[in-house]
């Protein structure tokens, strides 16, 4: 990697993360049209993830972020081929962030499903810092590239693993995230957990889609509690999932519990379809540890409060599309693996 300067590339995105916590007229009607483009990427949606980068942004956070690493490096800036997913708004800005702030060179393959936002995003910091011009491009077939950095579905991963074996890679899988209820979480907690479960429409590796639950745990307060998430079932993308699921398990007789927006079902598996969560049932905390460490490869988050040691894993109820500029997808270091190129 070439060498840059810690302190100008912390203005600058700090600068950019401003902008993100409040933005403007010209960034709100991009915000708003991304609709027009991919009708999950609601107004709502694209909004909370925009100010999301925004908040991870902060001056303080990139500095103890960045301390970690050794990038003052003088040598030629390699070019790092970014594959992006597109399963929810700006979801491939990490791994954008991370090649630019290391003085790297990315080479972006956006998703087709979100393809304006990254590149408006780039717009503006660009604006505040002309440097970064330089350092990525957008590309509709990697070529001539040092290292490569894959998010796909468990399918592609195979044809990345092949594709890309022989230069530095780090290829991402499905991951799915897991809530871990004690059966003791106060209605603000519930309700908390609800945005790990629908923001976003459950689209995310980091939203819940399994619950692991007391023997004998009764649901109606956890209904209860997210009652106040409703309104999602006037997406009409969503309401057709919630329609085809609920008439499956209605012609099958698959026992599960429904609320008029989310079915609940006993299952081993982690990922649910969308308007589904899974759930199973523990007896006691030093099992369902081991089960999770043991499991871990296929956990991008566990959202919870109870008193378990998985690294790197556990967020706080309503947390899991928050993520912090050290919370790697797949537990993976994607600033060392840049700084050992």
């Amino acid at each position: 990697m070439s060498k840059i300067n810690i302190k100008n590339a912390i203005n600058s995105f700090s600068s950019l993360g401003k902008q993100l916590i409040e933005p403007d007229a010209s960034l709100m009607a991009v915000i708003n049209d991304e609709r027009y483009h991919n009708a999950w990427f609601t107004p709502e949606s694209v909004l909370r993830a925009v100010t999301a980068i925004g908040k991870m942004l902060n001056e303080a956070d990139l500095h103890t972020w960045l301390s970690k690493y050794n990038l003052q490096i003088n040598g030629l800036a390699k070019k790092v081929g970014l594959i992006l997913a597109g399963n929810i708004p700006l979801v491939g800005f990490h791994d954008v962030l991370c090649v630019l702030i290391t003085g790297n060179h990315a080479l972006i393959k956006a998703s087709s499903q979100d393809a304006r936002l990254i590149k408006q995003l780039l717009q503006r910091l660009v604006a505040i810092d002309a440097d970064f011009a330089h350092q990525f491009s957008f590309v509709e077939r990697l070529v001539d590239f040092d290292a490569v950095i894959a998010t796909g579905s468990n399918n592609s991963s195979r044809y990345f693993d092949y594709y890309f074996s022989k230069v530095p890679n780090i290829i991402r899988k499905n991951r799915n995230s897991i809530a871990l209820l004690t059966g003791t979480e106060t209605a603000e907690e519930l309700f908390n957990l609800g945005h790990d479960i629908f923001d976003y429409y459950g689209l995310g590796c980091r939203n819940v889609s399994k619950l692991l639950v007391p023997r004998n745990y009764v649901f109606n307060f956890f209904f209860e509690s997210i009652e106040d998430h409703k309104a999602i079932i006037h997406h009409h993308k969503y309401n057709n999932n919630y329609d085809y699921n609920k008439s499956i398990y209605l012609v099958n007789g698959n026992k599960h519990l429904d609320n008029g927006f989310l079915m609940v079902t006993e299952d081993e598996r982690i990922a649910s379809p969308l308007s589904v969560v899974y759930f199973g049932y523990y007896d006691n905390l030093a099992a369902v540890q081991q089960t999770l460490q043991q499991q871990s490869e296929n956990i991008q988050c566990i959202v919870t409060t109870a008193p378990i040691e998985v690294p790197n894993q556990v967020v706080g109820f309503g947390q899991s599309q928050q993520p912090a500029l050290w919370d790697y997808a797949d537990g993976i270091d994607t600033m060392e693996f840049l700084a050992n190129l």
